[in-house]
């Protein structure tokens, strides 16, 4: 039978396919418009399956606030490229997650994936979806929620690719904001040098105690380097012990006091971090591709 233009158009408009791919579908089920739509869809799926296996280290961080400013979410939406991560689709899907997050106070991507989105899809099939249409794999990471007794300080690093949410008792949202950002620039593994695992305190002063002997110290100097070196580290990889990012002089610890403030909770997310990247692997297919498609031509 003939296949309209119309019926391509509607099923273009519900699927987002293109025109051959809705055009093929329709043949397949006899121009019924809902059966070929399930189809596609179908067939999408098995292709979003296929791609799951490939490393999507690329994407952004979105972060959702509450109307209160007192809460907010924290999503890593990661794809294939980063020009995906910059298609308004693929940012309009990350931004909907975060707010479900918001709304749900949810802090683990797998309770996420079959909730509704406000199209009615669950997140899940919106995923698998948008993988089918893009050709990338595409990945809910990691999400995160927070809230604050007094104030919620928000920062997005130009990019999207690194985002901090940092909730404080006292203080304001200004002092907040910064610490925020702070966070985004020095990402501290710990708040406090008592939250830094004992083994990992053993292990460093064993490192420092043979690099002052090394020095050939006498050995009272040499337990006082081995303090005073301690220190510096755990200051280097704690928020309270760095110094400020807008002020090398002032310790965040010192910072908080004279504000009057405490850190309760504070959020980290960058994209990619610690996904092994396969280098070259997307670019080589599509020359593979691009190869294939010229080697046809002759």
């Amino acid at each position: 039978m003939a296949i309209t233009a119309e019926a391509v158009k509607q099923l273009r408009e519900r699927t987002g396919a293109g025109m051959m791919e809705c055009k093929k579908a329709l043949v397949e089920v006899g121009g019924d418009l809902d059966a070929a739509a399930e189809l596609m869809r179908k067939q999408g799926l098995a292709k979003a399956d296929k791609k799951a296996a490939r490393v999507a280290a690329e994407g952004i961080i979105v972060i959702e606030r509450a109307a209160n400013g007192l809460s907010a979410a924290i999503a890593e939406i990661n794809c294939e490229t980063d020009f995906v991560a910059r298609e308004q689709e693929f940012r309009q899907f990350g931004a909907e997650v975060a707010q479900l997050a918001l709304e749900h106070r949810l802090a683990a991507p797998e309770a996420i994936l079959g909730l509704k989105l406000r199209s009615g899809e669950a997140v899940d099939e919106r995923r698998r979806a948008l993988i089918t249409k893009i050709g990338e794999n595409i990945n809910v990471r990691r999400i995160g929620y927070i809230s604050a007794p007094t104030a919620l300080g928000a920062y997005v690093h130009t990019g999207d690719r690194v985002g901090a949410l940092v909730a404080l008792k006292g203080g304001n949202e200004v002092l907040a904001r910064e610490l925020a950002m702070h966070v985004a620039w020095f990402n501290p593994p710990y708040a406090t040098a008592a939250q830094v695992p004992a083994e990992q305190v053993t292990k460093e002063r064993e490192i420092l105690a043979e690099q002052a002997r090394n020095e050939g110290k006498p050995p009272e100097i040499v337990a006082k380097m081995i303090e005073g070196r301690l220190r510096k580290y755990l200051n280097e990889i704690t928020l309270l012990g760095q110094a400020f990012v807008k002020d090398q002089d002032v310790s965040v610890e010192k910072l908080l006091k004279n504000a009057g403030a405490d850190v309760v909770g504070y959020v980290r997310f960058e994209v990619g971090a610690g996904i092994e990247r396969k280098q070259g692997d997307f670019a080589a297919e599509v020359m593979a591709t691009v190869k294939g498609a010229t080697t046809a031509k002759h």
